[in-house]
């Protein structure tokens, strides 16, 4: 079992090339998991309604009218066209909330960021997975497609968690072979932006030692990344997103930064 944290040029895929990839998986024997997010879609529909975000330690700091926006944007759009892609390449998907059942129970993000306290709102981190409902849909050979949106523990409040965190969590809990997480770069640099630096393979050790050298846009996926193999997951690949011969090489378990446990 495969899961795969959407972003970036796939979640566009005009010419549907990342869902042929999915399907030629899917083809290969392989259940495959979709986590997205949604952050240009959602900076778009908050600048059109005139609200300003405001960023800490890579997170958006999610206000009561903030949430709303993000789940709607979530939910209601970017779910349902990521799933009515992998259908018009023949594959069974279905776009779902993390809330449904609920799947993903978080508590509120608290504590330090960066070494400075921060009140993030409505920022979740994820406590548990109820994996029994994506369990149910991959058995009928349907894509889930995850919008990372979920409970918090009282089952009332929603809360924003961050997607990599998301997918890092489903995937421990479904005990994924790999979590393939999208980026803008090919990978894990030791030392960017020198692009000789490219990393292979690294153990989670290892990156956990370096992790505090990544700025904000990596960190989070770092974070991710070794949350997923703590909790369980098997192995992590990181990729260049905008590229769907990348992601299909990801899929036969080559390319990108391979972080093994």
């Amino acid at each position: 079992m495969i899961v795969v944290k959407f972003g970036g040029h796939a979640m566009k895929d005009e010419n549907g090339s990342f869902a042929k990839a999915i399907s030629a998986a899917q083809k290969a024997g392989e259940q495959v998991v979709v986590v997205h997010g949604g952050g240009p879609q959602i900076d778009a529909a908050l600048i059109s309604k005139g609200i300003v975000s405001k960023w800490v330690g890579g997170f958006r700091v999610t206000t009561k009218e903030i949430f709303d926006v993000v789940e709607d944007v979530l939910v209601n759009q970017v779910g349902p066209e990521v799933a009515m892609t992998l259908e018009r390449a023949g594959i069974k998907a279905q776009a779902l909330s993390a809330r449904t059942l609920p799947t993903v129970i978080a508590s509120r993000r608290k504590g330090l960021i960066d070494g400075t306290p921060a009140d993030l709102g409505l920022v979740g981190e994820v406590e548990s997975v109820n994996p029994a409902y994506l369990l149910q849909l991959l058995a009928q050979g349907v894509v889930p497609v995850v919008a990372p949106v979920s409970s918090d523990v009282d089952l009332k409040t929603g809360l924003n968690v961050n997607a990599d965190f998301a997918a890092s969590a489903i995937a421990a809990s479904l005990e994924a072979s790999s979590l393939i997480v999208m980026t803008d770069v090919a990978g894990i640099y030791r030392n960017w932006p020198d692009k000789d630096s490219l990393i292979d393979t690294i153990s989670a050790g290892e990156l956990e030692s370096i992790k505090s050298g990544f700025a904000d846009g990596m960190a989070p996926k770092v974070q991710a990344t070794l949350d997923a193999l703590s909790y369980g997951a098997k192995a992590v690949r990181i990729i260049d997103g905008t590229d769907s011969e990348n992601f299909a090489s990801a899929l036969a378990g080559r390319g990108g930064t391979l972080v093994v446990a």
